[in-house]
């Protein structure tokens, strides 16, 4: 793969893979710039796809991570046009940048990619980037499988296990998610998904119109746009009882209040998509390419975190790009109320407080929390944080001086922001920072238990790999650090995520095998959730990263 050879095909054809759909056209080279073999130009796509897409863009204009495009022109507020993009920073810098990551919250690559990996990547960030083509709602309702049919779905659990305290674990690189029994401690399936699940989500119970038997089924959303229906009360071999393809870059996935339906949120193309939550056909595709915060019009609009409210009949779909929340009312999909609510950018990932009415969401590239009243759909508040915060599923918990209270860890630096979120009642306390806990390391999740002392915070941000394999737990009462765990000395490891089981008596984190996902290597380390120590491990688990108990996430625990 020599980057002295250069790539002269402009047409790319379609293939069957969902990398060769990101984009038609393939770049040209810029005219006496950097060129990569047509095979080291289609091994990078690809890559960018898995590994930089979510936090720079398909088009690479930045949003959680910096705009990556080869010449960027800024105009200072004296009229002085500054010139800066990837090819000034160059082919040795970048390199640098890829290999070792920064402390501004971007890891190092270099458990990640090959020597040569890096180099053609660090080459094809500064060759324009291709545009990937549209979906349509046909090519969608194309790709649907039924695994299992509806009419033979079971009227009772198959398996006679408390499929209540299951976890649903993503196992990231292998494309797949695996089935826990909480109890025993058994891997019940390996289930094919889409690639690099980022989220899955339950049916939940719900104040208006729920679901039968909430918690039963789960969906998938993989970062190839696949989404996947679960079964859990089916016997292992048949959990996956049907799938569809709604984008070619995703990351969301969320169930309406009633069960009726679904809707997947797409980062390309930029839209989000509802489909019928039992068939999984889709029914309705609307685009959120837009107008931002400040009067821009914005094609690359991408749909982060979705989550259904609990109280009303909507979705709260976040509109990275455009600094706005959609809150989307599915009483009537075919005349779909959508209030759109002015907040901030980069809209990301978010969490309700314990009432279920205020979302509390994090706008990571503004350094801010922002609070939306799902009652009155409005922007209720903003906080500021420190740099990038990133809270996951999020924590809420109860401080002695500031009553209820949320936090977050941040991608930026490692630091835990709290916050009040009681208006009703600690109305001078609600969203204003109760406190921050300095860290080791910049982190992504935070996480507790209402049965817990504790809230845990990981540090998979961190460069250094004694800090990212550490997990760090920290009391609710006094808000100081008890114990720093290092769940993993393995090279080429690193702890990520928590998930407490129904009780809340036992803490799960994932020691997530990076450098060989491919291979069952990962483990699930459990933790007593009062003494802190090492309780149980389930091992044969191929990157496993976030982890769903049944019973909290269908009943709202957080």
């Amino acid at each position: 793969m020599s980057l002295g050879i250069t790539y002269t095909k402009a047409r790319r054809t379609l293939g069957v893979g969902f990398a060769l759909l990101l984009g038609s056209t393939a770049a040209p080279a810029l005219a006496e710039g950097p060129t990569l073999s047509e095979e080291a130009f289609d091994a990078s796509k690809q890559l960018y796809f898995e590994q930089c897409a979510g936090c720079h863009g398909v088009l690479r204009k930045g949003a959680t991570g910096k705009n990556l495009e080869p010449v960027v022109k800024t105009t200072k507020a004296d009229g002085t046009v500054v010139e800066g993009g990837t090819l000034k920073l160059g082919q040795e810098r970048l390199e640098k940048i890829i290999a070792w990551g920064t402390e501004g919250g971007m890891n190092n690559f270099s458990d990640i990619m090959t020597e040569d990996q890096i180099r053609d990547m660090a080459t094809y960030i500064q060759m324009d980037p291709p545009k990937p083509p549209e979906m349509s709602l046909t090519q969608m309702q194309a790709t649907r499988k039924v695994y299992v049919e509806e009419a033979d779905y079971p009227t009772e659990p198959l398996h006679g296990r408390n499929w209540e305290n299951f976890f649903v674990v993503i196992e990231r690189d292998a494309g797949k998610v695996a089935v826990i029994d909480g109890d025993t401690k058994e891997v019940l399936v390996h289930i094919p998904t889409g690639y690099a699940v980022h989220v899955i989500k339950a049916s939940e119970h719900h104040s208006i119109s729920e679901p039968e038997n909430p918690g039963r089924f789960w969906y998938t959303m993989g970062r190839d746009g696949k989404m996947t229906k679960i079964d859990l009360w089916q016997t292992p071999d048949k959990m996956l009882v049907s799938e569809v393809k709604v984008a070619y870059d995703a990351r969301d996935v969320a169930v309406s209040g009633d069960g009726k339906y679904i809707i997947g949120g797409a980062y390309w193309p930029p839209h989000f998509v509802i489909s019928d939550a039992v068939t999984m056909e889709p029914l309705k595709v609307v685009s959120t390419r837009g107008v931002n915060t400040e009067g821009d019009y914005v094609e690359e609009a991408r749909v982060a975190a979705i989550y259904t409210t609990p109280h009303e009949p909507t979705w709260l779909v976040a509109v990275k790009e455009l600094g706005q929340m959609w809150q989307v009312d599915y009483s009537d999909i075919d005349n779909l109320r959508i209030d759109k609510i002015d907040t901030s950018r980069f809209l990301h990932d978010g969490f309700f407080d314990p009432t279920g009415r205020y979302f509390q969401i994090a706008a990571n590239a503004s350094n801010q929390m922002v609070v939306v009243d799902s009652k009155e759909r409005k922007l209720e508040a903003i906080i500021d944080t420190a740099a990038l915060p990133h809270p996951g599923p999020g924590a809420n918990w109860v401080d002695p001086n500031c009553g209820p209270v949320a936090g977050t860890t941040h991608l930026g630096e490692g630091t835990v922001t709290v916050w009040g979120n009681d208006p009703e009642g600690h109305p001078d306390q609600a969203w204003k920072t109760c406190y921050e806990v300095e860290t080791d390391g910049a982190g992504l999740f935070i996480r507790t238990h209402p049965n817990s002392d504790y809230y845990w915070a990981d540090q998979t941000k961190h460069p250094e790999p004694e800090v990212q394999q550490s997990v760090q737990v920290i009391s609710k009462e006094t808000g100081e650090i008890v114990k720093t765990i290092q769940v993993t000395d393995t090279p080429g490891t690193a702890a990520v995520h928590f998930e407490f089981n129904a009780d809340g008596t036992e803490v799960w984190v994932s020691k997530w095998n990076m450098s060989d996902s491919l291979e069952p290597n990962g483990e699930i380390v459990i933790y007593d959730a009062k003494t802190l120590e090492e309780i149980g491990r389930v091992k044969g688990l191929y990157a496993p990263t976030g982890k769903f108990n049944v019973y909290n996430r269908s009943n709202h625990v957080t």
